[in-house]
């Protein structure tokens, strides 16, 4: 098993046993991506070391190649020199070297091939980190939307129980009667301190009451009795007129 296949084990352990502990799940998104990026430094040390084996073995290929053209040169010059001894040993070294130069060629060509799957592979992880880091935002606030929600039903829940009403009506019902007490116990100390000043203006309203009915009793005899007065002069001056009338038309006669 490769080193990512082991690391993508490893996040799905590790995502079974946060679910199966039902944990915080904030605490360990936070903890998954935490984890993540721990894996992610450890497959960059992975991928540098295939990228440095693909380094090096391109340069004994490369150390290979330019040996076998020196050993060329030289087998040229041998030539050239009418040795053919030489030329022929520079030879076989020249072939050594190529030989070696095919089979790191090889290698270097297989790591290389390693090597950029691995980066590639590497972009991917970074990116699903990435990925993950957005959707454990996402997750978080909806956690913590689920959580609102769900205290608001427990409030509700709570408040429509009747027993949270009752006690309102009992204790309302207590601070009426308290009320009452201290209204009743006001009024007593109001009779008692002020009892006697009550009845003695009360019996002074009562006495100005039947003076002004006497009041209005004497003026209205007062009244009738000036109009009786009044009446009997009139009739008296009635009376001496008509004797005079009568005392004047015997004369005349």
């Amino acid at each position: 098993m490769g080193i990512f296949g082991r690391l993508g084990t490893l996040v799905k352990a590790n995502v079974n046993d946060a679910i199966n502990k039902a944990e915080d799940p904030e605490k360990i998104l936070n903890q998954l991506i935490l984890d993540m990026k721990d894996q992610l430094i450890e497959a960059k040390k992975q991928v540098a070391v295939s990228i440095a084996d693909e380094k090096r073995l391109k340069k004994q290929l490369d150390n290979e190649l330019h040996k076998s053209r020196e050993w060329e040169k030289k087998a040229m010059m041998a030539v050239r020199a009418n040795r053919d001894d030489l030329a022929t040993e520079a030879l076989r070294r020249k072939s050594e070297h190529d030989s070696l130069a095919e089979e790191f060629k090889g290698q270097h060509e297989a790591q290389k091939a390693a090597a950029d799957k691995l980066r590639e592979q590497l972009r991917q992880l970074n990116s699903k980190i990435d990925e993950a880091k957005r959707k454990k935002n996402l997750l978080i606030a909806k956690k913590k939307r689920v959580e609102a929600q769900k205290k608001i039903q427990e409030t509700m829940s709570s408040l429509s129980d009747t027993s949270a009403f009752d006690t309102f009506d009992r204790m309302s019902e207590k601070i009426d009667k308290m009320e009452a007490e201290v209204e009743a116990h006001a009024e007593i100390e109001n009779d008692i301190a002020g009892g006697d000043l009550d009845a003695k203006f009360n019996d002074l309203e009562a006495t100005d009451g039947a003076n002004d009915a006497l009041a209005a009793l004497k003026a209205k005899m007062s009244g009738a009795q000036t109009q009786s007065f009044d009446f009997q002069e009139k009739k008296q001056e009635q009376t001496q007129s008509v004797s005079a009338s009568q005392g004047t038309w015997d004369q005349d006669y």
